[in-house]
């Protein structure tokens, strides 16, 4: 850290250098870009290669200053450096290695889609397919209860349903419907703009051999488990399948709690409706799952029509908990509106069937302004739905109003501390902040590069790459398994209890998160209270060092859709 001090007087002590960079690669022919801190403006800095040749002295191009901690730093460009190799950079008796590679996010973005593979529930992981991270089957869900507050005349309390496969949601071992539809729905959004890209690859998962794509079949997978959590009687859908508590931090086959479905929401009923229809939209004529896009087709209308019908049926857990016993005290995905769920929906079931009455729905319910999609506010899904449609009159709002927000984040770039949009603004740090502050805003610039104006934001998204992978002031490469300091001991009870040093590489870790809400009971030490360094790579900590499947599909839907770019197979 700049102002950590060497063990001489105050008179003579020199702040430590600290040199902050992609650590995964850059590619030739886009920018890359250093940030030192604790040297002088006219420092000498050079770049040699792997032969000890020096090949740049770069300059500094500006200084920047941090808004909390009053760091100071330098921005270096060594875009000139266009040959691939390995290089190192250093100043002042300190150095770092980068290197520079025409494929350079495709083994860290082919690592984050795996990453789900992982994470899949009810079937072993094996070997062939995980190495080392394989293991026995957990949690198959043949024998689901009702929980009380989700019976039906149907489905009385007590009464056993089988609800098999998905993922495990993020660090525990539940399945939650709002965050498994957003997931999904993030990620084949990325899919329809790149679909030969996503063709081309071989995941290495038990279905790579059939005709579909790995990456359809992944999303199938979950989405196999989506349709068992619909009431077959009313259409509503149960907000999620979970213990009553979380389980410890025990392997998949040591966990003991009963396992429930747990109350229908409207929130879940809509985002339901609105992945079965884009999923039976895209998957229409597919070989391998024949029956899947009619199935999904009628549970996507019948779910908008419970969901219409029941409008304020909101999953509250603590009034839940008050009426119906066992008490739930895992992940709530609570939310008090359904206005944005039902645009998506809308949107999503317009396109699927033509039918005028949602798209009357959509138009009603359109956002004013654009904003980013988290799993609590899926108008953005919907927006970034219109604008792959085509349909001109909402197309051309929707893409007024992203180039409205992509122009507010490229502003801030001139100005920031680590040369991205990303990163200088309080409220970008908190729970998930690297996912929905820094990769979702990515894809929108994304969006907006193909759709408004091509080759203005494609390096401004892989500015915020290379903050995550790196160009930070935590010096961490946040995704597990890549750069040359990454977390170790993420919130994830699955690499905790696998007795295997390395977590699984390719995720996402929550991110910087000033708000330090596990501090006391985790009995944590954070090393700063300032909002971009507020982050510990220690299990316990769930509010900076969990992973979610939501964080990951964000990181896919921007580490691919770059690779995909870089890699010249759009189509």
């Amino acid at each position: 850290m700049v102002f950590a001090w060497c063990g001489m007087s105050s008179m003579q002590a020199k702040p430590i250098v600290e040199i902050r960079l992609n650590q995964v690669g850059y590619y030739p022919d886009e920018e890359k870009v250093v940030v030192f801190e604790g040297i002088k403006a006219k420092e000498k800095i050079t770049v040699t290669d792997e032969q000890g040749n020096v090949v740049l002295q770069p300059k500094v191009i500006r200084q920047a200053i941090s808004p909390w901690s009053k760091k100071q730093r330098f921005i270096v460009d060594v875009s000139e450096l266009k040959t691939p190799g390995k290089y190192t950079i250093a100043v002042k008796g300190a150095e770092r290695q980068f290197v520079v590679n025409p494929s350079a996010l495709r083994d860290i973005s082919h690592a984050s889609l795996k990453f789900f593979y992982l994470m899949r529930t009810g079937i072993p992981i094996e070997k062939e397919y995980a190495g080392e991270y394989a293991r026995p089957v957990g949690h198959p869900d043949l024998h689901v209860l009702i929980h009380p507050s989700a019976a039906s005349q149907g489905r009385p309390a007590g009464s056993v349903i089988s609800s098999p496969l998905g993922w495990y949601d993020a660090g525990d071992y539940n399945k939650y419907v709002v965050n498994s539809s957003f997931s999904i729905g993030l990620m084949m959004l990325v899919y329809e703009q790149n679909k030969a890209y996503f063709h081309s690859l071989n995941l290495n998962i038990p279905e790579s051999e059939n005709a579909t794509a790995d990456f359809l079949d992944e999303m199938m997978f979950n989405l196999r488990w989506l349709l068992t959590m619909q009431d077959p009687e009313d259409g509503g859908v149960y907000h999620k399948l979970t213990t009553p508590n979380f389980e410890g931090f025990v392997k998949p086959t040591e966990c003991k709690q009963p396992r429930y479905v747990v109350a229908k929401s409207v929130t879940a009923t809509y985002d339901f409706a609105a992945v079965m229809a884009q999923a039976a939209r895209l998957l229409k004529g597919n070989r391998d799952y024949v029956e899947f896009s009619y199935q999904a087709t009628e549970a996507a209308k019948r779910a908008y029509e419970w969901a219409v019908n029941h409008p304020q049926v909101f999953y509250r857990q603590g009034s839940m908990n008050q009426q119906y016993q066992p008490a739930v005290n895992t992940g709530e995905y609570g939310d008090g509106r359904a206005n944005d769920e039902q645009f998506w929906a809308a949107t999503e079931m317009y396109r699927l069937t033509s039918d005028i009455k949602y798209l009357q729905d959509a138009k009603n319910l359109k956002p004013n302004r654009f904003t980013c999609p988290t799993w609590g506010s899926v108008a953005g899904l919907g927006v970034f739905s219109w604008i792959n449609a085509g349909e001109s009159e909402m197309q051309s709002e929707m893409l007024q109003q992203l180039k409205d927000y992509c122009e507010q984040l490229i502003a801030r770039v001139p100005t920031s501390s680590f040369q991205a949009p990303y990163g200088d603004r309080k409220e970008e740090f908190g729970w998930g902040c690297l996912a929905e502050n820094c990769c979702v805003p990515g894809v929108a610039l994304l969006y907006a590069d193909r759709y408004i104006a091509p080759d203005r934001y494609r390096g401004y998204a892989l500015q915020n790459i290379d903050y995550l992978l790196g160009r930070n002031a935590t010096g961490y490469c946040y995704v597990t398994g890549f750069g040359q300091k990454s977390p170790m001991h993420p919130h994830h009870r699955i690499s905790s209890s696998d007795g295997i040093e390395k977590p699984f590489p390719g995720m996402l870790v929550g991110g910087p998160n000033p708000m330090q809400q596990d501090k006391v009971a985790g009995n944590l030490v954070y090393p700063s209270s300032f909002p971009d360094e507020s982050y510990l790579d220690e299990e316990p900590s769930y509010a900076s060092n969990e992973i979610a499947i939501n964080w990951n599909a964000s990181l896919v839907a921007l580490l691919c859709w770059m690779d995909a770019l870089k890699s010249q197979t759009i189509w």
